[in-house]
């Protein structure tokens, strides 16, 4: 596979750029073979039941050993058979479950579909079709680094969870995996001389990264710290003016819990990177369990940057998506940090991650743009903010308030203090809706609502005239229909790969016409 580096718009700073290409792996299996996961995997996944067994009949004899007591008294000395016998029939009973686990799992990617099998009381098999793929992750908890292991998983279009979980591979085998589920996704298919044959993975070029010093800053200057502080602050003044000192243990539950998030954002933003491939956006992150996401090209629904007022001063800005399939997650933490493009960046760093996003951002003045889509007010970029007749609906925001339009999405700014700017692909645009309350009729004004994906990004345009808000849902709507005739989202790599054969079919994908609203990923919009 070839590719021509990061994309840049227009005056964006340069990046670096250095060609990752790693040889294909030797000794894969032939294409439909059935496969089995590692044969640690089982035992990767289920330390904590061995732990819980091991601490469960070793308590007695450790306790014992501490308070200096015999370890086998004669009381023991009774039961001590009935113990071994029951500790060892349980230990035997759970490496047994362990290997039957690890024997019934196989997974096959055949037919444009991955399958997995899994399962030897009641059998479960899932398969994903490989044009669905939205994106695909590499996930190394701290035992599986130590093995050498890793899981893979990737998300589809509407599965609302994990579509396929492999857990876990040789790290090198989840890696040349996941190059041939992103290339068959895409369309690259060996030719008739070399069947099944794996896929390199594909060249990347760095395009940033995180210091630790600014992630460590991003939190003592977030949100939770100053309502945190300002709590404390509050504690103190009503300790010393009540003479009560009852009001300090409030703050405790709030250290631990700040204490606690601090460390989840740290632990999976730390040693954060961005590069771009052919296969789409690759970010890695994490400082105990390590993950690797890759998110193919025209996959993410909708995007939000935002700026608090704390980080103002030193520019910095974060980043947020809405990816389908990463709507419903098991665990909120790793949810957050999944659906962040940037935990903390400069304005560089932003514009460089929207040229990925956004390749071609329909404008011939994107920094203008969106620069003021960040920091602009009033028409700055050819936004359409609020009426001034209602400016008393928002007396702050009424100027930052507003919307434009370019020929590839559409950008909503709002806050005066908490910046926010959401930009919406044309055609990643499901529905839409006007909300106008009674007190908006008063001032004609009205809210437009569009519906994505389920994720932290919410677009909404708030505030604006009644005429902008009916001219701009036709014209929106008319730019959605007519981008999603034009989208290539599938079979994204034929345009990027030179060698791709051109005559041989690629996954079946059913034209957007003949398929249900649920099935398409633009959805039919209102």
């Amino acid at each position: 596979m070839t590719a021509e580096g990061p994309p840049q718009w227009p005056g964006a700073p340069a990046t670096a750029a250095g060609n990752n290409a790693p040889e294909p792996l030797s000794g894969t299996a032939p294409d439909g073979e059935w496969l089995r996961v590692h044969p640690a995997s089982p035992f990767v996944r289920g330390w904590v039941a061995l732990a819980a067994i091991g601490f469960f009949l070793g308590r007695d004899v450790f306790e014992r050993a501490l308070q200096g007591r015999p370890v086998v008294e004669e009381d023991f000395a009774g039961r001590a058979p009935l113990l071994l016998v029951g500790g060892g029939a349980v230990l035997l009973a759970s490496v047994l479950g362990f290997i039957l686990t690890w024997y019934f799992t196989k997974y096959q990617v055949s037919g444009g579909y991955v399958r997995v099998n899994t399962g030897f009381l009641f059998r479960q098999q899932r398969q994903a079709r490989l044009d669905r793929v939205q994106a695909i992750d590499i996930v190394q908890p701290l035992l599986a680094r130590i093995f050498g292991l890793a899981e893979l998983k990737f998300e589809v279009a509407d599965a609302g969870e994990s579509a396929v979980r492999l857990a876990y591979l040789k790290i090198d085998d989840a890696r040349q995996l996941r190059a041939t589920i992103l290339a068959r996704a895409a369309g690259v298919i060996t030719g008739p001389d070399r069947p099944g044959e794996p896929a390199p993975e594909a060249p990347e070029y760095p395009v940033l990264s995180v210091p630790p010093s600014r992630l460590v800053g991003s939190l003592l200057l977030s949100e939770q710290s100053f309502f945190v502080v300002l709590g404390g602050i509050v504690s103190v003044v009503l300790s010393a003016i009540t003479e009560h000192q009852g009001f300090y243990f409030y703050l405790i539950p709030a250290a631990v819990g700040l204490a606690a998030s601090y460390w989840g954002l740290f632990n999976k933003g730390y040693n954060f990177s961005a590069a771009i491939s052919p296969d789409g956006i690759r970010l890695r992150y994490g400082l105990l369990d390590t993950q690797a996401q890759t998110l193919p090209p025209g996959r993410i629904q909708a995007l939000k940057i935002t700026q608090p007022p704390l980080w103002r001063p030193l520019g910095w800005y974060r980043m947020q998506v809405n990816v389908a399939g990463y709507g419903i997650v098991e665990n909120a933490g790793e949810g957050s940090a999944r659906t962040t493009l940037l935990p903390v960046g400069r304005l560089g760093d932003v514009m460089a991650m929207l040229a990925l996003v956004l390749p071609d951002p329909g404008t011939a003045h994107p920094a203008a743009v969106f620069g003021a889509g960040l920091t602009g007010l009033d028409s700055d970029g050819g936004f359409v903010t609020t009426p001034r007749s209602a400016r008393w609906l928002a007396p702050l925001g009424w100027r930052r308030n507003g919307f434009t339009a370019t020929d590839t999405a559409l950008l909503l700014r709002s806050g005066r203090w908490w910046r926010q700017l959401v930009v919406v692909p044309h055609q990643r645009t499901q529905s839409m809706a006007l909300h106008q309350g009674p007190l908006a009729r008063r001032f004609g004004v009205a809210d437009l609502v569009l519906h994505t994906t389920p994720g932290p990004v919410a677009p909404r345009l708030t505030q604006a005239g009644t005429a902008q808000a009916l001219a701009l849902f036709d014209a929106q709507s008319a730019r959605a229909r007519l981008a999603r005739k034009r989208q290539t989202t599938e079979q994204w790599l034929r345009q990027v790969v030179p060698d791709a054969p051109a005559g041989e079919p690629g996954p079946t994908v059913e034209p957007a016409e003949t398929r249900t609203p649920q099935q398409q990923e633009g959805g039919q919009h209102g």
